[in-house]
């Protein structure tokens, strides 16, 4: 039997769409989700919360002066005023909320008209959404920043109480309730909270952080929540299909499941990167951008079936909508369909010859199209559109589905340094093909390398996670690859090295072992810190007085800190090299292990070294936090260039 039709059912304060499998309620005319019924269950959302607080979209935001002065940050769940139905028909139903800005709503509402369309569709189960934002380029339109934007969805907490974000990542989550006095005791920042007297006994002692779940954009596909009891176990999903909306690139850091039980997907935001990341539009700055659509999936089991098979479901989901991408259903003109993009692909190769005489296919590479920028600026980009993928083994790589426009080609290699980019733009037109042939990136290099340490992949996962403070853990994460989630590893530096700082003898250290995977500020006795000051010992046989040694450090997180390099000399008034402060990406406290990704290049004299014993002296002085300092990728130290 054919699936029945999809329904419309306009009333005075909500709008009702359904499609006999799942009924979605919204709000007239804001277009709040009041209400999702489906298999039974006459809310998903949770009903004890006020019907604005279930599922929306919101902004944070940040007006900005004549004068050019930042005014604080502004959380606003966008509330539409105009209600419309675009397309009605049996196949599907799609519909309008749209709230336009004039200035007399200037520093009372984001400086944006948005436009958020939902659409439900015949014998789908689940609903899409996605929204048009558009500052319009006139100068009675203000200049202003956007810190986030998201949809969120509070879903009831006396069913979904089992949360999945990967194969490996999901858990049995505390309530709402157990953060609340009495029930949870807040730590070091108000999102971390020790479990104190969980409802759920079973939970005592163990930490809750929204920042635990967090995940890298080209890991957010799918996520979400499962609802045990009562049987039949139902499952609701955010799977987006496509990354080309999100900011920053594949390895920018987004929250997405967290205690509420609450999910969100995040188009927007300054997480584990800081300010660079977040969008400033300049008085008359004329922008407009599509985010998502995502697709909320509902499935449920088959009573006396495993609950855990509606992951797999939802995995299952999830690769039929990114094969569907992009999707031709949709009515609005500004989301391009697949007739109006492009596609672009090649070949990428690697030139090093100090590692090898021939070009080396560039496998697993990032290759990316980005908006135009400077060699690198993919990461802090955060207005346009981004389309990226995974080169083969052979350094072969297909861009498909490109919105048209100008691009830079953008890459990145695991396993060398620096980035690669084009040096013409693109031009992507519909239903365009470009086949740019062999590409050859030559990293960073001037000679051999003496010795390094580390591996060059932007993140600092090879190095030595310490285990947690046994009063302070997340139980999912002990025997887990991605231990570095626990809460309060900062603090287990100082034990490890109380009185003396890090020391690293190439050739006799092992970096998985003998690194620790974030140079800290170390906690002092008075509860202060204190910078730290690692060392690199290494020896030197014939050495070149009067050639230039390059060291290369790329770092995969900064927090307020400063890089100063000093060689020989850990008492040197001026170091060899400064950084000064950089970063805001807050890795550290947010249990990332990495951040934006910085790569210096410093110059050794060789007159500053010797033959035999050397030492480099890694200093990071600011330490006002116990957040303050740096995660390293990668550390090499070169020859000069033909130098044996």
């Amino acid at each position: 039997m054919p699936p029945i039709g999809v329904r419309l059912n306009v009333q005075e304060h909500h709008v009702v769409i359904d499609n006999g499998i799942v009924e979605v309620a919204l709000s007239n005319p804001e277009g709040i989700v009041t209400g999702i019924r489906y298999n039974g269950v006459d809310n998903l959302l949770e009903v004890l919360n006020d019907e604005t607080n279930r599922g929306y979209w919101d902004v944070v935001w940040n007006a900005i002066d004549g004068s050019g002065k930042v005014a604080g940050g502004v959380f606003e769940v966008i509330k539409a005023t105009k209600f419309e139905v675009i397309t009605e028909s049996e196949e599907k139903v799609e519909v309008s909320f749209s709230r336009p800005w004039d200035p007399s709503l200037e520093n009372k509402l984001v400086p944006l008209n948005i436009d958020k369309r939902f659409v439900v569709v015949r014998g789908c189960s689940g609903l899409y959404s996605y929204a048009v934002y558009e500052h319009v380029g006139s100068p009675e339109w203000p200049a202003f920043n956007l810190g986030e934007t998201r949809i969120a969805f509070k879903l009831r907490k006396d069913r979904f109480q089992y949360m999945a974000v990967a194969d490996n990542r999901q858990r049995y989550m505390p309530l709402p309730d157990d953060r609340l006095p009495g029930r949870g005791q807040p730590l070091a920042y108000p999102e971390a909270v020790l479990l104190v007297n969980p409802v759920d006994p079973r939970l005592r002692g163990e930490v809750d952080d929204k920042y635990q779940y967090s995940c890298d954009n080209k890991d957010i596909k799918v996520h979400g929540w499962i609802s045990m009891n009562p049987q039949p176990a139902v499952g609701f999903w955010q799977i987006t299909p496509s990354d080309e909306f999100r900011s920053g690139g594949p390895l920018k850091q987004n929250l997405t499941s967290h205690v509420g039980p609450t999910s969100l997907s995040v188009f927007l935001s300054a997480h584990y990167a800081g300010d660079d990341l977040v969008p400033k539009f300049g008085k008359g700055e004329a922008w407009k951008k599509v985010f998502g659509p995502v697709f909320i999936y509902l499935n449920s089991a088959m009573d006396g079936e495993d609950p855990l098979t509606l992951w797999d479901d939802a995995k299952r989901q999830m690769l039929v909508q990114v094969e569907s991408w992009p999707y031709s259903f949709l009515a609005s003109e500004d989301f391009q369909s697949a007739n109006e993009r492009g596609n672009l692909s090649g070949k990428l190769l690697v030139s090093d010859r100090y590692v090898s005489g021939d070009y080396i296919p560039a496998s697993g590479a990032y290759v990316g199209l980005a908006p135009p920028g400077d060699v690198g600026s993919w990461q802090r980009e955060c207005k346009g559109y981004q389309f990226w993928t995974r080169a083969d083994e052979m350094g072969y790589f297909t861009i498909n589905n490109v919105r048209s426009g100008n691009y830079n080609l953008n890459a990145w290699v695991p396993g060398f340094i620096g980035d690669y980019q084009n040096e013409v733009a693109i031009t992507i037109t519909s239903g365009c093909g470009i086949y740019m042939g062999e590409i050859v990136y030559e990293p960073p290099r001037d000679g051999p390398t003496l010795w390094e340490i580390g591996i060059p992949d932007r993140s600092a996962a090879e190095y030595y996670v310490p285990d947690p403070d046994p009063k302070y853990i997340n139980k999912l994460y002990l025997n887990h690859p991605d231990r570095f989630r626990q809460y309060g590893l900062w603090d287990r530096y100082a034990e490890l090295y109380p009185h003396e700082d890090l020391v690293y003898t190439v050739g006799k250290s092992d970096y998985t072992k003998d690194w620790f995977f974030a140079q800290v500020n170390r906690k002092k006795e008075d509860n202060t810190y204190q910078g730290t000051t690692w060392q690199i010992k290494f020896t030197l046989e014939n050495l070149n007085r009067n050639g230039i040694y390059k060291l290369r450090v790329a770092l995969a997180s900064a927090s307020l800190a400063e890089l100063q390099v000093r060689v020989n000399n850990p008492k040197a008034n001026r170091p060899l090299f400064s950084s000064g402060l950089i970063g805001r990406d807050n890795s550290i406290a947010r249990h990332g292990i990495h951040g934006l990704h910085w790569l210096y290049n410093i110059e050794i004299n060789g007159d500053l070294l010797v033959e035999g014993d050397n030492t480099i002296y890694l200093s990071q002085p600011r330490s006002q936090s116990p957040f303050q300092g740096l995660m390293y990728d990668y550390i090499r130290l070169e020859a000069p260039g033909d130098f044996n």
